[in-house]
């Protein structure tokens, strides 16, 4: 870091009516700094900054110091405290970092830590995770990076601080409290905010015990409102990835749990009918209730404020001292509007992740890429695109630094959950016709099933449930060669022995 300061003194007098006026006579008086007093090291600052209050007086004058400290300034800047920001400090770290050159600027009063923790192990009813436990980059495998691995290598962790304001062109950040950093490259990692039904105007959806999840401190909120309540019902709005996770982790805690969505079936994004089926009636073998092509439209409140109902579109009411919401996010990304390019709702790079703005880098959930495997821009929101795009970002600024280049980014998309005693993985691309393959009985003790996708005559997507390791891997690199599959009734048959001879 370096922070750049200068210090003046002036004579409370009638007499000193200018910022110039204290400037000479402090320089005349030998009690200027040198850079103030020197205009050839003199930093120009606007005069309408700064205000000096004077008043008169007959007896000796006295001295006063102010003081004035221009921006923090840095090589790099990491904008965001989540897990891209960890992983790519990582990356700088074993590229080769002078202490100071690096900061993360974070809203969240923690250093970065692997954030699907939150919808699992940490809201456990017995040996809940904790940090420092899941602090990055424990989730693939590598070391947990507590904050003293960050005092260590000289990054500053600016952490409880939101940037309220972007300057690209003059590459500066303003903060929510008026500090201004500045930078010489800039990685947005701002990943995505939660969608809230009250930005929706829906009635009474601002009750208390109406919980979202995206912080470590939402997570201590409702765990603290599971504890709480006994015998509790709870209603969780929204079939997707936060919907299922957080039903199951609900019912491990003996909550009487509904599930409530608008789509025919739960992760309609990705599942297919058949892959659904097998889910909806594993929760529901696991007490969790579903119901299906409604939305909640209202909410009620008893008379201490805490929600009571939620009322739904087909019109029946729902008992609920508990409410989870996971209906999708937003990329953070309106700092930037008007400053950078974007496209299908993240901001655009290239497959080094730089932006159209000169040393401006944008990863995880916020940038839109060329997936090279599929020819085509896209973004993708999941924890292994935040880590391998962030390592790839740092990757490229540093062999640029030497005039140098790295290997396009070439990801294979992949997605994965764990919830009750099952897990799942996916990889690849879901579209076209598909294969269902295996034991997909919600009734069995052990179940094992899959889904192939096939376009254009070969399999570009493969899906997993209660897979190996080493089964897992298959189905990864049959999405990643594409081998032909003329006849889906013998693939169907073959099942995963298809994905062991690739």
């Amino acid at each position: 870091m370096v922070k750049d300061s200068f210090t003046i003194y002036a004579y409370e007098a009638h007499s000193f009516t200018s910022l110039n006026q204290i400037h000479n006579s402090a320089c005349q008086s030998g009690h200027g700094e040198s850079r103030l007093c020197n205009p050839e090291r003199s930093t120009k600052v606007p005069r309408q900054r700064y205000s000096f209050h004077t008043k008169k007086r007959t007896q000796k004058l006295s001295l006063q110091r102010f003081s004035f400290s221009m921006a923090k300034t840095f090589k790099y800047i990491i904008l965001g405290g989540g897990v891209s920001a960890g992983y790519a400090a990582r990356e700088f770290a074993k590229q080769g970092l002078k202490p100071g050159e690096l900061a993360i600027i974070s809203k969240e009063g923690v250093a970065p830590y692997e954030r699907p923790a939150l919808s699992k192990a940490y809201l456990f009813p017995e040996s809940p995770a904790r940090l420092p436990g899941f602090h990055v980059c424990v989730g693939s495998g590598g070391e947990r990076l507590l904050p003293e691995w960050y005092n260590e290598k000289g990054i500053e962790l600016i952490l409880s601080t939101e940037i309220v304001k972007a300057d690209l062109a003059a590459k500066s950040l303003t903060s929510a409290g008026g500090e201004t950093f500045s930078y010489q490259t800039l990685i947005i990692a701002t990943g995505s905010t939660v969608i809230r039904l009250t930005d929706f105007g829906v009635q009474g959806a601002d009750a208390k015990n109406i919980f979202y999840l995206r912080e470590v401190d939402d997570a201590d909120k409702l765990y603290e409102a599971i504890k709480a309540k006994k015998n509790a019902k709870a209603v969780v709005v929204g079939g997707g990835y936060i919907g299922l996770e957080l039903s199951a982790v609900l019912r491990l805690n003996n909550i009487d749990v509904t599930m409530v969505y608008p789509e025919p079936w739960c992760m309609p994004r990705l599942f297919t009918s058949g892959i659904a089926a097998f889910y909806e009636g594993y929760y529901a073998n696991k007490g969790v209730k579903i119901i299906k092509g409604t939305v909640a439209v209202g909410f009620t409140a008893n008379s201490d404020g805490e929600v009571k109902e939620v009322k739904l579109k087909d019109g029946r009411v729902l008992e609920a001292d508990i409410v989870v919401v996971g209906v999708g996010g937003r990329p953070q990304t309106s700092l930037f509007k008007g400053q950078v390019e974007e496209e299908k709702g993240g901001i655009k790079t290239d497959s080094f992740f730089k932006t159209n703005i000169s040393d401006v880098y944008a990863v995880g959930d916020v940038a839109t890429f060329p997936l090279k495997l599929y020819g085509e821009l896209r973004r993708v929101e999941h924890v292994d695109h935040s880590r391998k795009s962030a390592e790839q970002a740092v990757k490229a600024i540093k062999a640029a630094e030497d005039g140098n280049t790295v290997e396009e980014y070439d990801y294979l998309p992949y997605f994965y959950s764990r919830s009750f005693d099952l897990s799942w993985q996916f990889y690849g691309d879901n579209v076209g016709d598909t294969v269902l393959f295996g034991d997909n009985n919600p009734e069995s003790s052990k179940p094992k099933f899959g889904s192939y996708w096939i376009k254009d005559g070969k399999v570009v997507g493969a899906f997993l449930e209660g897979g190996t390791p080493e089964e897992n891997k298959d189905i990864a690199k049959v999405a990643r060669v594409q081998p032909p599959a003329q006849d889906v009734d013998q693939l169907a048959k073959e099942g995963l022995s298809f994905a062991s001879k690739i």
